[in-house]
């Protein structure tokens, strides 16, 4: 990670790439094969929301992209009232349309940044943010996203997050950075490895797992649960 924190790609950059992304991530299948074990993530968190929260009744997807998670746990928990929340007003026209064609409730579209656009508080018995939190930037700002999400969920809710995160030691980072390079080289060769790793430095500035789940406890969470861990990526819960 070369680039400083406040030369890192704006709100506007974010969405203008998204926007020409749309076919790509409305493949269930294959709309995030950058992302390590990608499938196993959607699997396990489409599984455990409604056992987690057997009661949900509303949900709120952030970073909604083309609607995948949302889309997944409709299928394990039908019936939801969705709120779809997106910087990429293209991508939320697809995920609403994707999200209605299954059985779900009311369906609502919220086109901008968690940490700017009015929610309702203490509503949401559901959260789930896939590969969005790494686009937070200093610790202040984590933490303010943090403690937005913990606001927005009613008692007994639960985050579900799975994400991209770098190390604490620097040569464990290094060890496993360089087991995502060869699993992009893998699926791309060298010239899709760069093209990721390129983007990843302009855009994303991810922050170790031990860092989350300590400031998911400063900010209220009472409970916490590792669901996977592979690389630099990996999957968890976090109830109010």
């Amino acid at each position: 990670m070369n680039i400083p924190l406040n030369k890192k790609s704006t709100n506007a950059q974010i969405k203008a790439r998204f926007d020409n992304d749309v076919e790509r991530f409305s493949n269930l299948e294959t709309g995030q094969q950058a992302v390590i074990d990608a499938p196993l993530m959607l699997e396990l968190i489409s599984d455990l929301a409604g056992k987690v929260v057997p009661q949900a009744r509303h949900l709120l997807d952030i970073g909604c992209g083309a609607g995948n998670n949302t889309i997944k746990i409709l299928r394990n928990k039908p019936g939801l009232n969705c709120d779809l929340l997106d910087l990429s007003d293209k991508m939320l026209a697809r995920a609403a349309e994707r999200v209605r064609a299954e059985d779900s409730g009311a369906v609502r579209t919220f086109n901008g940044d968690l940490r700017e656009v009015e929610l309702p508080t203490g509503h949401y018995d559901i959260i789930v943010a896939a590969a969005v939190l790494h686009h937070l930037r200093d610790e202040a700002d984590w933490e303010r996203a943090f403690a937005r999400i913990h606001s927005l969920l009613a008692p007994g809710g639960a985050l579900f997050v799975s994400d991209m995160f770098f190390h604490e030691d620097p040569q464990v980072h290094a060890a496993m950075w360089e087991r995502y390079a060869a699993y992009l080289r893998g699926l791309g060769g060298p010239e899709y490895q760069e093209k990721v790793f390129a983007y990843i430095d302009v855009e994303d500035s991810p922050r170790d797992l031990t860092f989350q789940l300590e400031l998911l406890r400063k900010v209220g969470f009472s409970k916490v649960d590792i669901l996977h861990k592979n690389s630099c990526f990996g999957a968890y819960v976090a109830v109010k």
